[in-house]
């Protein structure tokens, strides 16, 4: 059996020499038999390994897709100018599909358009199949069988959130421009993220290219909470009581 101190040090630089969120599962794979900790000794390892970058720039984060190290949130205004170009930003259509999506899962196109009251863009559906945040998970058993979608792992993954249960709840969110100032896609940047839903900003590249994206935009007055909401009301479901305050 492999001692502690020494486990946490072959720990330390997988996690490192991955690049990527790596589960318990494939952690364990590292060790010949005889030698394989047991699931309960590799998550104390992890846990010490954890503890040991309370003071450092970086942390390590258990995201869906396994562990990963990744830089502290705070010092995210400085890590990032490390990179010279400009986040890419996206409108407001595509930022409400998303979340939508994510609150409303499976959901079909046509579903997505009712509780938003105009049509959703072939393109804004394509942006987040590129970015491997939504994918068709079935078709719902109806004439024509529309496509159902749901996030990703990879959704989970960037927004730094280890499972659905994690999303902010509903009653917290207010609108876009509360929540945050930008949404990065820069799919380099080794930075801690969280979830957000920011405020974005309107870009030669994103010029509406025809009437449906056209109507897409202009929804982008109402809040996410209103918008979300309006299916609950279709489907009869009733808002959960807010907590008397003290």
């Amino acid at each position: 059996m492999i001692e502690t101190a020494k486990l946490q040090r072959i720990v330390e630089g997988a996690l490192l020499a991955a690049g990527k969120p790596v589960p318990l599962e494939k952690l364990q794979e590292l060790f010949i038999e005889g030698e394989r900790p047991e699931p309960a000794q590799l998550e104390e390892a992890l846990k010490a390994v954890s503890d040991a970058c309370a003071d450092r720039g970086f942390e390590l984060k258990k995201v869906s897709s396994g562990y990963r190290f990744q830089v502290k949130q705070e010092l995210s205004e400085w890590v990032s100018r490390l990179w010279e170009e400009k986040p890419q930003k996206y409108s407001r259509a595509v930022l409400e599909t998303l979340s939508i999506i994510a609150y409303r899962q499976p959901i079909t196109r046509g579903d997505i358009e009712k509780i938003r009251g105009v049509a959703v863009s072939t393109q804004i559906v394509q942006t987040l199949l590129e970015h491997e945040w939504v994918r068709v998970v079935g078709y719902r058993d109806v004439p024509g069988r529309p496509a159902m979608y749901a996030t990703t792992k990879q959704f989970l993954d960037y927004f730094n959130l280890a499972s659905l249960e994690e999303l902010p709840a509903l009653a917290e969110i207010r609108d876009l421009e509360s929540i945050n100032r930008e949404l990065s896609l820069d799919d380099d940047k080794p930075l801690g993220r969280i979830i957000e839903f920011p405020e974005p900003e309107a870009t030669q590249e994103e010029a509406v290219v025809d009437a449906e994206e056209a109507a897409a935009a202009a929804i982008g007055t109402r809040p996410i909470s209103e918008i979300l909401s309006e299916v609950d009301s279709k489907l009869g479901i009733k808002p959960e009581a807010e907590p008397e305050q003290p």
